[in-house]
């Protein structure tokens, strides 16, 4: 009687560990789709803020050169900012979700 006792508390004590694992495993897959989501949206950012500053060049002959330099320094800022930033954010996501698993 008591071998069967054991023997059912162990297969509860699996199934809790299994839907605990299923669960985590749900959250990574949530997690990375919202990354890639994140990720989607700042390209796009990158994509509107060149169109802006191609326009921005075009419509602005006074001070021109000043208007090259900044445009172009603050757009070379977002796309790093964007890029850089969501990449190393993914990376301390899936690192930190890699550790929950273990």
């Amino acid at each position: 009687m008591d071998q069967a006792q054991v023997m059912k508390k162990e297969r509860e004590d699996w199934t809790r560990l299994y839907h605990k694992t299923l669960k985590r495993i749900k959250v990574i897959i949530d997690v990375q789709r919202m990354l890639k989501d994140m990720k989607k949206i700042a390209e796009e950012m990158s994509t509107t803020v060149m169109e802006m500053e191609g326009t921005i060049l075009m419509a602005s002959i006074n001070n021109w050169t000043t208007n090259t330099m900044n445009i172009t320094q603050i757009a070379e800022d977002l796309r790093y900012l964007a890029q850089s930033d969501m990449d190393d954010r993914v990376l301390q996501i899936q690192k930190m979700l890699a550790d929950e698993l273990d």
